[in-house]
């Protein structure tokens, strides 16, 4: 491979970009050089072809299926994939026409391609609508007449060149788009380590002859994690047969994509369109790698329907089994569906995922997030977690984590989880310029020590415990016990409360109901109230007791709905009143001192209620009724991983006088410049 030939090719087509300039706005030069490129490639790939597929073309019968003449016709092109052209036209014959037609003859052009390509320039790429854009502003003869001098022929630039080429382009293209960039592009150094440690001791794995890996990304975007991990694992073994798919929902970046796979000479079908969580277009499909970094916190509201009916029809045959996350956040679908595809044989899968905090917390016990991690660590299919720098991405600056899942861990990695805090100063540098949010990159001494302490497994025991430590899958596991308090009311009886009473126009609706078949009910009811203005109660029963013989001496017997707003009406909690007891005797709860316990998986939850919580609130107990749907156990179970309990480390605060020394220094230098200022 020639690297002069592709930065070459890559500062011509750049030049040709810089003619856009003034007409089109920065964010648009790839819109139409992308395009533009592929386009010329195209006709270069079927040029010594060309007369061959016209001529049998025009021997086709009318009526033959499609996919059968696109059989026929790509064989004859022999250009790799389903690719040919039945237009008169080919970029040279285009450029002897009259430069007023071009438009109409280009569009000629793109019409005559097989359907597959006619797809991805007119339906995705809008592509005649750039040509008219381009014509309107009278650029587009220029940027024609520039791209038919672009020497992209196979027989002087390989597929493999080409690749590179592309994806050098499209890396440029997304950095001058900061608006834009985070959306379809992952910084190249993200994907890089995302993928030395999808591979990281699998040298054995792809060696040898004949070896085939499929390789997956969910939401590929441009492809560029594809193509990343296509490059590693040929430096691995130049013999690997690496077979790429893919589905996008951005119908650019799917035209990118699937275009870049065919200037590689790759199988462009198994790039598919549309949207992953509803539409599977690999069903059925499993895979040796995975890898992505789907959008971080975009709801899935649109498309809720169609993922439930889903999650409740299949189940765990289906891809949502564990649970469904917030409908703010699908990151958590993404992940279930890439552990659907892993492989069930002695290879098994290796899944990489870039995504937000919010997966790792997230949720409380039983909620779908925690279900899903739940989930995870239940089937021991987390290897790993590391903690990326912030400012790293193009259009946010949050932090943001690579999830490493695996359902072939190696014996020592068994029931155990490591997290890699490689957020540190140590593991990133400033840019000298920054592109939108980014700021920060991590260079390759970083990101091979980072992989080191992956691949090498080291943790606290070798040296590394402030940026490595491994736990127990049950380390992140908890059971949320519900404690309970008893009910404690004091009653008092006083003009405001009744007053307040009589205001209430819901408790007197409801008052008059009650004691509808008594005559006089409400005149009695507040004559025995009045009556016993300034009386208090600590025992609720001595009040419903003696309100109670009231109304009965009035010849009313108090009806339980009315007695029930009386002592909404008339009690307060406070800590000295007496227990309320229900009708079994037994203490009744205070809804509002309920509390919830987060107790280890590690821990048996009675010793920890007789340690953490009986000492300090002697009258609490654990709801034994508030149980694990699936265990059946006592309190609810939930996974959460908090990177900031593992590594946070205590920083003393400064002594005062050394503050103080400062502040000082401070107003003598102000009281400096205050003096200049007044002379």
């Amino acid at each position: 491979m020639s690297q002069d030939t592709i930065n070459t090719n890559a500062s011509f087509i750049w030049s040709i970009a810089e003619l856009l300039r003034g007409d089109f706005k920065q964010s648009e030069y790839g819109k139409i050089v992308l395009p533009f490129t592929i386009l010329r490639r195209l006709d270069c790939l079927l040029e010594e072809t060309k007369e061959a597929v016209l001529e049998t073309a025009s021997g086709l019968p009318e009526e033959m299926d499609e996919q059968m003449r696109m059989t026929i016709l790509s064989e004859v092109a022999d250009a790799g994939g389903q690719i040919y052209n039945t237009s008169q036209f080919t970029f040279a014959t285009l450029r002897q026409q009259d430069a007023g037609e071009l438009r109409s003859n280009l569009v000629d052009y793109l019409t005559g391609f097989s359907p597959n390509v006619r797809d991805i320039f007119i339906e995705k790429f809008k592509f005649t609508e750039i040509l008219k854009d381009l014509d309107d502003k009278g650029s587009l003869w220029m940027v024609f007449d520039r791209f038919c001098q672009l020497q992209i022929h196979p027989d002087e630039v390989t597929n493999l060149e080409m690749g590179y080429l592309f994806e050098e382009l499209i890396r440029r293209f997304s950095e001058i788009s900061n608006e834009t960039a985070g959306e379809h592009f992952t910084p190249r150094e993200v994907v890089r380590l995302l993928v030395d440690l999808l591979l990281a001791n699998d040298e054995e794995a792809l060696s040898g002859k004949g070896i085939i890996r499929r390789v997956y990304d969910p939401a590929c975007g441009t492809g560029g994690m594809l193509s990343v991990a296509e490059e590693a694992m040929k430096d691995l073994n130049p013999d690997l047969n690496v077979d790429l798919f893919g589905q996008e929902l951005n119908g650019e970046s799917f035209a990118i994509c699937k275009s870049d796979m065919m200037v590689k000479g790759h199988d462009a079908s198994r790039i598919a369109y549309g949207n992953t969580l509803t539409q599977d277009a690999h069903r059925g499909e499993t895979y040796h790698y995975m890898l992505s970094n789907p959008p971080y916190g975009v709801d899935w509201k649109k498309y809720a329907a169609v993922i439930r009916e889903e999650a409740e029809d299949l189940g765990f045959d289906g891809r949502f089994g564990a649970g469904l996350p917030r409908i703010s956040d699908g990151q958590l679908l993404f992940v279930q569906h890439m552990v659907s595809k892993m492989r069930d044989d002695e290879k098994g899968s290796r899944v990489g995922i870039v995504m937000n905090g919010s997966p790792l917390f997230t949720g409380g016990a039983g909620s779908g997030e925690s279900e899903i991690r739940r989930w995870l660590m239940e089937n021991d299919l987390v290897e790993a977690i590391i903690a990326l720098p912030t400012d790293i991405f193009y259009n946010t600056g949050i932090q943001t984590y690579i999830w490493i899942l695996s359902n072939r861990k190696p014996e020592a990695r068994r029931g155990k989880v490591q997290l890699i805090d490689a957020s540190g100063e140590r593991f990133w540098q400033s840019m000298r310029k920054s592109l939108g949010s980014k700021r920060r990159a991590i260079g390759d001494d970083a990101r091979a020590e980072i992989v080191r302490i992956y691949g090498e497994f080291l943790n606290g025991a070798a040296g590394f415990g402030d940026v490595s430590k491994t736990f127990d899958t049950t380390d992140f596991g908890y059971r949320e016990i519900r404690v309970e308090r008893p009910l404690r009311l004091r009653f008092e009886i006083t003009t405001d409360r009744i007053d307040a009473l009589r205001g209430n126009d819901k408790s007197v609706a409801a008052l008059e109901k009650a004691g509808k078949k008594f005559a006089d009910f409400m005149d009695a009811l507040f004559g025995v109230l009045v009556a016993r203005v300034g009386d208090v109660w600590t025992d609720r029963a001595a009040f419903v007791a003696e309100i109670t013989s009231d109304m009965k001496e009035a010849g009313i017997k108090l009806p339980a709905a009315a007695l029930k707003i009386l002592i909404a009406a008339f009690g307060e909690a406070h800590e000295d009143a007496e227990i309320c007891l229900d009708k079994d005797g037994d203490p009744e709860a205070d809804p509002k001192l309920r509390d919830h316990e987060l107790v280890p998986l590690s821990e048996d939850w009675e010793a920890y209620f007789a340690r953490e919580v009986e000492p300090f609130v002697p009258d609490a107990w654990v709801d034994t009724s508030h149980v694990d749907p699936t265990d059946g156990e006592v309190g609810r179970v939930g996974y959460e991983i908090n990177f900031n309990r593992y590594f946070y480390q205590y920083v003393p605060p400064r002594p005062l006088e050394e503050i103080d020394a400062e502040l000082k220094a401070l107003e003598a230098e102000i009281a400096g410049l205050l003096k200049e200022v007044v002379a």
